[in-house]
């Protein structure tokens, strides 16, 4: 057990084209570190975002966030992307010498809005020892029919012990990151596949119902595998378990 929990938590947001949601999001992560500095005040917290093949004005919009990381990837594969943040990451803590089994990464999307507590409850799961942090997300109710909204949420859990993988939220000590291979340079489900091989090679899973994130409910997402894809076919499919979507 990581009896010390994390000097180092990185926070890693893969964005293609959010110029209208980034903001929206840094300003939410900035919050939560905030909390967690008052929570945790000697651990480091870096934030790298990772823009991906962008072609609109995301890069000129993180060039005004003094305290954000932006690192320029042309994968076009959200695994891809999010190994380079955290990559990233790992580079500037090495160079510190912070080892990795004292280092978390936090992942969640540029289309995202985490709570004030999200990273508190990230730092709470690594010093009870956790290798892996699943958490959950919840569409925004401000870009969801009523009716498909239902159908989401009786297909899903929300509490403790829940059985879903979201890249939106999710948290993985950076040992057992480098120990299993990282994220896979993949066009989806590197999120499922990075808590796979983390389960099976002994590591501790948290999957909790606290610190949920607010994702967006389009229907075009940048993911042919992610929340957008299965939304659409929850859209079209109302009386079917809709399938090929992270559990």
């Amino acid at each position: 057990m990581n009896l010390l929990g994390p000097a180092a938590i990185g926070v890693v947001i893969p964005a293609r084209n959010e110029s209208g949601r980034i903001d929206r999001c840094l300003a939410a992560v900035t919050a939560s570190v905030a909390h967690l500095r008052r929570v945790a005040p000697a651990v480091d917290v870096k934030i790298v975002v990772v823009a991906d093949r962008c072609t609109d004005h995301t890069v000129d919009l993180l060039a005004g966030w003094r305290d954000v990381r932006t690192v320029l990837s042309h994968a076009g594969r959200v695994g891809a992307a999010r190994a380079a943040g955290v990559r990233s990451a790992l580079a500037k803590w090495a160079a510190d010498g912070v080892r990795p089994e004292r280092s978390w990464i936090a992942n969640t999307d540029a289309d995202s809005v985490v709570p004030v507590h999200w990273l508190a409850t990230h730092w709470a799961a690594a010093e009870r020892g956790a290798g892996l942090l699943l958490g959950t997300v919840r569409p925004d109710p401000g870009e969801l029919d009523d009716e498909v909204a239902d159908r989401w949420y009786r297909r899903h859990q929300l509490t403790d012990g829940h059985l879903h993988v979201h890249g939106a939220n999710l948290g993985v000590r950076a040992d057992w990151y480098l120990a299993v291979g990282g994220f896979a340079d993949v066009a989806g489900d590197e999120d499922v596949a990075l808590a796979a091989a983390v389960s099976a090679a002994g590591g501790v899973v948290e999957r909790t119902g606290a610190g949920p994130v607010v994702t967006s409910a389009r229907l075009d997402g940048r993911a042919p595998a992610g929340l957008a894809g299965y939304l659409r076919q929850l859209s079209a499919t109302p009386d079917t378990v809709v399938e090929g979507f992270p559990a």
